[in-house]
């Protein structure tokens, strides 16, 4: 089963998402790529049983401008899926 997250907007500071095949307690963390090193904030945690859905993620005031892109990572911790990358301005 291949795990998907696709990067749909950023607009107002809150990013929109959609996703296939995450399971239920599947983290989405923003990740800046020059480091490669996720941000402690904002990590989001899938609930749904469902395993198709769209994420709505609102950015702190403390993520910076630069190129991120979103990891997706299993109930055990594991990379699992990465969307495109996209600049936050």
């Amino acid at each position: 089963m291949i795990s998907v997250i696709n990067f749909v907007e950023l607009d107002n500071r809150v990013i929109r998402a959609t996703y296939r095949n995450l399971m239920v307690r599947a983290k989405v963390v923003l990740v800046e790529k020059a480091s490669g090193d996720p941000l402690p904030d904002p990590v989001t945690t899938i609930t749904s049983p469902m395993p198709v859905g769209s994420l709505r993620i609102r950015l702190s005031d403390q993520v910076r401008p630069g190129t991120y892109f979103l990891m997706a990572l299993n109930g055990h911790g594991e990379h699992i899926a990465r969307s495109a990358d996209f600049d936050i301005p």
